[in-house]
């Protein structure tokens, strides 16, 4: 069978003969690790409380493997901390804004949440940069008198920033980025980033619920000279007696973590240790996005959501399809799950109609290469009616 959309619709409506191996390409939660299976994870902290010696040790050995894959500098703290990545952030964003004025930008979902809440939650009226789905605005006219907050990598819309050049290194305010699907998947500048944001769930493949906080030293010195005019949640508090509650970044979370989902990051971490760490992961995301784009450029009905191949993700890559609505997407997604060849590739409800398809590390290639003639398949069975 051929693989273009060039031949006929008899042709292309035959099942391609086969699967990808491991048709998860949900954008979050994302596939395991290769090899993960449940009887792989270490059970030992299991049942034990998460502040007994063997708990206290396994969160640790878990803030420590994402310092050495990350190669986080020693004056960065990680922290692990409840509510996903959203949880981390607006821990944050409660705990350091108010102290100068605040620039939110918005090109996708997520980063419209953040403007949603420092407007209407945290009444700061914020300077909001906007850009519409697939696009990223004008970096270069961010104003870094101010904290400005920013996605990293448009989770919904495919778009992103393209490197940290843009921001100031003589900042006055602090860089807050949402990085949840971007850790593990580029090179991030740690001297550009005060505060970062992200979730097991993305790159790593690990489970939700549970998020992860990164400050810089400009961050720390924000939260031991800066106290917010509103009350913090018992779950935001990050300073106890005017001083940074450093237990909180070295495995004393601020309540009690899932154990068993402790153990599955550090099954993710030690696979990406195994693979040449993040700069090994980053370099698998890139050949999943290449192999993608492949199938994309020989097909005139599929496109980027993301037009300049600068800003475009390497992750969750979101893609056009000619003539497609909301409804036509909805069946072209339940056509593939139904044959078990993609599952959850169907866009973001709230982005324009199109699919969605992740790219991450623990995504094989050859899998994002056997997705094409099924991509033209559904498509064949959709417009040949």
């Amino acid at each position: 069978m051929t693989d273009t959309v060039g031949a006929s619709t008899a042709v292309l409506a035959k099942k391609p003969a086969t699967l990808p191996a491991r048709p998860y390409f949900s954008s979050g939660p994302c596939a395991k690790p290769p090899g993960w299976t449940p009887q792989a994870l270490s059970t030992e902290s299991l049942g034990r409380s998460h502040r007994s010696k063997i708990g206290k040790a396994r969160l640790q050995y878990c803030i420590d493997l994402m310092r050495e894959l990350l190669k986080l500098p020693e004056t960065h703290r990680i922290g692990i901390v409840p509510g996903s990545d959203t949880g981390a952030f607006e821990m944050a964003m409660w705990t350091m804004l108010g102290a100068r004025p605040v620039t939110a930008m918005a090109w996708e979902s997520f980063g419209e949440g953040w403007v949603t809440d420092a407007v209407k939650q945290l009444k700061l009226d914020p300077t909001i940069v906007r850009a519409d789905y697939g696009h990223v605005p004008d970096l270069a006219a961010v104003d870094w008198s101010s904290d400005v907050l920013f996605t990293w990598n448009g989770t919904t819309s495919g778009a992103r920033v393209p490197n940290g050049d843009w921001i100031a290194d003589d900042r006055e305010g602090l860089s807050f980025a949402d990085a949840t699907s971007a850790v593990f998947a580029y090179d991030i500048p740690w001297d550009k980033i005060d505060v970062a944001t992200f979730s097991w769930q993305k790159v790593l493949g690990g489970e939700g619920a549970h998020g992860v906080l990164i400050l810089g030293p400009r961050a720390v010195e924000r939260l031991e000279t800066y106290t917010p005019e509103w009350p913090l949640p018992k779950v935001f508090r990050l300073v106890s007696k005017g001083k940074l509650a450093e237990g909180v970044f070295k495995g004393e979370t601020i309540n009690t973590p899932s154990m068993l989902a402790v153990e599955d990051a550090i099954f993710a971490l030690e696979w990406g240790k195994s693979v040449g760490g993040a700069d090994g992961m980053i370099a698998r995301s890139n050949a999943n996005a290449a192999a993608l784009d492949a199938i994309v450029q020989s097909r005139p009905w599929l496109g980027h959501l993301a037009p300049d191949p600068a800003t475009r993700s390497t992750t969750s890559v979101c893609l056009t399809v000619e003539g497609a609505d909301e409804a036509f997407i909805k069946a072209f997604a339940g056509l593939l799950e139904k044959e078990g060849a993609a599952f959850d590739i169907a866009g973001y409800r709230d982005a324009p109609p199109g699919l969605r398809i992740w790219c991450g590390a623990t995504v094989d290639t050859a899998d994002i290469e056997a997705l094409g003639p099924w991509l033209d398949w559904a498509y064949a069975e959709l417009t040949s009616k």
